[in-house]
This record gives C-alpha cells, structure tokens and sequence, in this order.
C-alpha cells in the first residue's frame, strides 16, 4: 500500500515515513524542506500545503495523513487548517484509498495553548467529521489524533527548561510525554488495524484533560488560563 504524508522531513511525520516504510509500503512524502529519510520506499516531494497547485499529482494513495503544522505562526490557519483542506480534497478521489487521518492537537479539545493555533486545530476536526461523512459510502475510514504532549523540537522551549518541564509534570497524570515511535504506532493502528471507527477525534494526552486543563510556556501567552514559566 502506499501512504501520503506531509511533514515528512522531521518529527512525527518522519517517524511515520519510516514505520511504515519499515512495513513495506511505500511513502509519498511532501515538505517544504529537504529529505531526511534514505529508502528506495521513499519518494520525496518538496512543496507548500499552503499552494495547491504545488502539489504533486498522486493517484494511487490508500492512506493520507494530514501531519504538516505550523505553531504559533502567522500562518497557523493557512497551514494547519487550509493546507490540510488542499491536500485532502486534492487526494481523496484517489481509487484505492482507505483511510484519512489528521494530526490535531488536545488544544483543539482543551482550548488552551496559543489562541490562533488552538482555533486551527478545532476547525481541522469540524473539517475532519465533514470528510468523515462524505466518505463513508465508500468504507473510508476519517479521524484525527489530539496529541498532548510530544518530543519534538518544536516544544523544545519547555523541554529543556527545567522549570517549564517540572510544571508541566505537576499537571500530567501519567508523568510522561509520548515520544514520535509512539505516535506512530497510533497512526498505524487508526489508518491500517482500524476498518471500524470513523468521525472521530481520539484525544492522546498522558491523561492531562482530566485534571483542569492548563498549559505552561516560558514567559505564558494571552488568551486561555496559562501557567506560565516564570
């Protein structure tokens, strides 16, 4: 089978790539930046979710998954939202495909973190249900993951601040983070193992939504309750 990714070149869309490279299939990857990954499974694709008419002609995708993202940007909405839309609507009337996911975020459902980036992550998951419904006459598969926290480097400004890291531990029911394999092994089981579930949004948080939600970041941000790193 063969899968579409975007944001391949690093975090949780290159852990992906090669998880299920290492599965046997193969692997359309579109970014803005170069390759990270080496496979004669992989085929890179360097263009913008933001410009349709940048991206690459593919019409034998079983699987799509919606992961590039931007993070308290100017173009959270264009990226996180309506580059998801592009991609999406320029793929689904691929023949074989069975499954969509996208990469949310539990701001998406807890309504912190950075204003603008929590509003484009809610609508990828009105958006996600809409796919959902349209699809569904032809046993496809819609849904989207609402990740807390993950080791990447986009949430490197907490990570490696010790003060951040212990608030954020204070708050976190589980005392961990997930880490990008783990991710992965989510993606898979949403978009291979599972033929059943659809329209739905799976919130993955270390079970940080069922204390009152709060959100810590040096220096904290407007907009939200925010426990701020002082």
């Amino acid at each position: 089978m063969k899968i579409i990714i975007t944001g391949s070149s690093g975090g949780i869309g290159s852990a992906v790539a090669s998880r299920f490279l290492s599965l046997g299939y193969t692997v359309y990857g579109i970014d803005t930046a170069p390759p990270v990954i080496d496979d004669p499974g992989y085929i890179h694709f360097i263009a913008d979710i933001k410009d349709v008419r940048s991206l690459p002609d593919i019409t034998d995708a079983d699987i799509i998954f919606n992961n590039a993202g931007t993070q308290n940007s100017e173009d959270d909405i264009d990226n996180n939202l309506k580059g998801a839309i592009n991609v999406t609507e320029k793929y689904i009337g691929c023949e074989n495909l069975r499954s969509v996911l996208f990469n949310a975020s539990a701001s998406a459902v807890s309504g912190q973190e950075f204003p603008v980036y929590a509003a484009s992550k809610a609508g990828l998951v009105g958006y996600m249900r809409n796919v959902a419904i349209r699809l569904a006459p032809r046993g496809v598969t819609v849904n989207a993951i609402s990740l807390g926290g993950v080791y990447t480097s986009l949430n490197d400004p907490v990570v490696n601040d010790p003060e951040s890291w212990e608030k954020i531990m204070a708050v976190t029911p589980l005392k961990k983070w997930m880490t990008a394999d783990e991710a992965a092994d989510w993606v898979v089981f949403l978009t291979v193992t599972n033929r059943s579930m659809s329209g739905q949004n799976l919130l993955i948080d270390n079970g940080e939504h069922g204390l009152i939600p709060t959100f810590v970041w040096p220096g904290g941000i407007t907009g939200g309750k925010t426990f701020a790193a002082d």
